[in-house]
């Protein structure tokens, strides 16, 4: 992909989208500010405007940071208050905040319920709800009865609890020690938010909270598992999101997070051969299918890199074209350009010895 140019950058600014997040900074003249490509302030005239490729050359040049988009900011970063509520309430599954308690802290509720909303598409109490299931769930599986479980967790009835579990779960407490919980987590990264899911596994899925097909996957990979998706504390989860700060931080090129991606024989020969593409390198599609044994299985392999869920961490952004095009990536082709260009910068300015 060539690199874009003022007048690509120019229609992009205005539209508020995130997929261009990180890829370039427009810094308007007539004001001495700069901002993000997604930022909803009025587009200016395009003579008015100089684009920069990071916030630090506008910065360098005498621009100061919009106060609308934030640019200095991750994107979508969770507010502080957020991050401390969602902190307490996985510490003590059972605790139950309510509007009044909000409102003690100097929070408002509609606030809050707007931020759970947009980010992860349920109300705030229902995310505290889906805690304290998750918790139950847990206790279950370990052995503990329905009836204990019911009201350490918070709930006044059993019936209640065995109606809440089951619009969870499809089937009542007593019946679903089969089923698997899989966590998830959003947090921020340099060029968008991501969601991650984990098992008792491992890493089930790492994308970006716009991707397309992220509904696709989730019940996809529910269908697979046999899983049910819900907030919760998992190791995993943890350790993914230290090691992909490290990555952005440049400090890392290799994951040791395990992974737990089910999938065709197929995909999981294709998604192996992807984690042996070196950090800073590209391969194309017909390597990979040589990689494989398989030379005329290039629109397979293809396929098999489309339904990755671990972005990232199985590289799927490193395949191009075998004429050097960027093909397809279910994150973007912005984003698959700037991954490959902040790998291969690294690779020129660091050793071996610098990295993981």
């Amino acid at each position: 992909m060539e690199k874009l140019t003022s007048l690509e950058k120019y229609e992009i600014i205005g539209k508020q989208e995130s997929i261009y997040e990180g890829i370039f900074i427009t810094a308007v003249k007539t004001t001495g500010i700069f901002c993000r490509p997604s930022c909803r302030a009025r587009k200016p005239k395009y003579e008015n405007v100089t684009f920069y490729d990071t916030p630090q050359e506008a910065l360098q040049n005498g621009f100061r940071p919009c106060k609308v988009c934030k640019p200095l900011e991750l994107m979508d970063e969770t507010p502080e208050y957020v991050s401390k509520i969602i902190k307490e309430l996985h510490d003590n599954p059972y605790l139950r905040i309510k509007d009044y308690d909000l409102r003690q802290r100097n929070i408002e509720p509609s606030q809050i319920r707007r931020w759970f909303k947009k980010n992860h598409n349920i109300t705030f109490h229902a995310y505290q709800r889906m805690l304290r299931i998750n918790t139950a769930f847990t206790s279950i599986q370990k052995g503990q009865s329905v009836t204990a479980s019911a009201f350490d967790s918070g709930y006044e009835s059993l019936n209640g609890f065995n109606e809440g579990y089951r619009s969870i779960f499809g089937k009542a407490p007593t019946n679903s020690k089969d089923k698997t919980v899989l966590n998830i987590v959003r947090f921020t990264t340099p060029i968008s938010p991501m969601f991650a899911c984990a098992s008792s596994k491992g890493i089930c899925l790492l994308e970006f909270t716009d991707r397309k097909m992220l509904e696709t996957e989730f019940k996809d990979l529910c269908k697979r598992l046999d899983a049910v998706i819900l907030p919760g504390n998992n190791p995993h989860l943890d350790q993914v999101q230290s090691e992909l700060n490290e990555y952005f931080e440049g400090k890392r090129k290799n994951f040791t997070v395990p992974l737990h991606t089910p999938g065709t024989e197929f995909q999981q020969s294709v998604w192996k051969i992807l984690q042996e593409i070196p950090y800073g390198k590209t391969h194309s599609y017909k390597e990979q299918a040589f990689a494989i044994n398989n030379p005329k299985a290039v629109r397979a392999v293809a396929s098999a890199n489309g339904h990755n869920r671990v972005a990232i961490i199985i590289p799927c952004h490193r395949v191009i074209g075998s004429d050097g095009s960027l093909t397809g990536y279910g994150g973007g082709l912005h984003r698959k350009k700037w991954l490959l260009d902040f790998e291969k910068t690294n690779s020129a300015n660091w050793s071996e010895d610098d990295f993981n």
